[in-house]
């Protein structure tokens, strides 16, 4: 009896086999068209899929302000300082802020605007942008053929390792609606240092303004590299919404349109630049009444 019940159990298994194979095969096949796209397509450079489609990333809106809600405001100017440790992002070969916003006022995406004024009027065109971008020097050669010293007009494009601190305008008021101080950047702008033609250093000049409301879709779809934990990678627009870099005060809205260091230099100018900022977080206490 019982022989004759493995036999009969063999015989299933074996029939359930023969049964089973040609679905199995049916299954495992690939049509041409699916090897080509698998062909076509990059491989994977991760073990997941899904956790780095940035390009795909919209920012969020920011929330209205009525203007019954402003109680107090003030403009800031900053200027961010890539050489400090905390900004190091902002010179990673991988993805450095200069290069995302080059490549995108060149190809159209973003505009740019004059570094004469910081209020966004004075829009760059295509052929200004290129003198902006394209620095013309005159450097001394030797022919060889005739041995005499001659002089050549080189043109250069700007890279993203002579772009050193970029500046920051932003906009702080108390929203009596929440109760709270708020702020908003309002542009960024690089910023380049001027030599004169021993190579010694002049003075520093922006290249050109950005408008950052209009630059947070582009932003949002590149990565900063901010941390050494890839899983915790963040955007351009992450960093500036989160305010994850480090600055110091270079101006603050006054009556006579000054900056700190027309009348403040060394140690002074840092010490002002310390206070303002105290002042702004301060004030948000000190409106409050018990």
């Amino acid at each position: 009896m019982k022989n004759t019940l493995c036999s009969a159990g063999v015989a299933l298994f074996f029939c359930a086999s023969l049964t089973l194979v040609p679905s199995a095969r049916l299954s495992a096949q690939v049509t041409e068209e699916e090897v080509e796209t698998v062909e076509a397509s990059a491989p994977l450079d991760d073990f997941t899929t899904g956790r780095h489609i940035i390009a795909e990333r919209t920012p969020l809106k920011h929330a209205p302000v009525r203007e019954a809600d402003v109680l107090w405001e003030k403009r800031i100017w900053r200027v961010i300082d890539t050489r400090e440790k905390m900004n190091l992002a902002f010179t990673a070969p991988q993805s450095p802020l200069f290069t995302i916003l080059r490549d995108a006022v060149e190809q159209g995406g973003l505009k740019a605007y004059s570094s004469e004024s910081d209020k966004f009027d004075i829009p760059l065109s295509q052929t200004d942008l290129k003198g902006v971008l394209h620095q013309v020097d005159t450097i001394s050669v030797v022919n060889i053929e005739t041995g005499e010293e001659e002089t050549q007009v080189v043109s250069s494009d700007l890279n993203w390792e002579d772009v050193k601190r970029f500046r920051v305008k932003e906009v702080w008021w108390f929203d009596k609606n929440v109760g709270a101080m708020r702020q908003r950047i309002l542009g960024v702008a690089p910023m380049i240092d001027v030599k004169d033609e021993n190579g010694e250093f002049l003075y520093e000049r922006p290249l050109f303004w950005v408008h950052y409301p209009s630059a947070r879709a582009e932003l949002a779809r590149h990565q900063a590299i901010a941390s050494d934990n890839v899983s915790a990678a963040i955007t351009w627009e992450d960093l500036f919404e989160k305010r994850q870099f480090s600055s110091y005060i270079t101006k603050e809205s006054n009556v006579q349109d000054r900056r700190l260091q027309d009348y403040l230099a060394g140690v002074d100018l840092l010490m002002e630049g310390s206070r303002i900022k105290d002042e702004l977080f301060n004030l948000e206490h000190d409106l409050w009444s018990w």
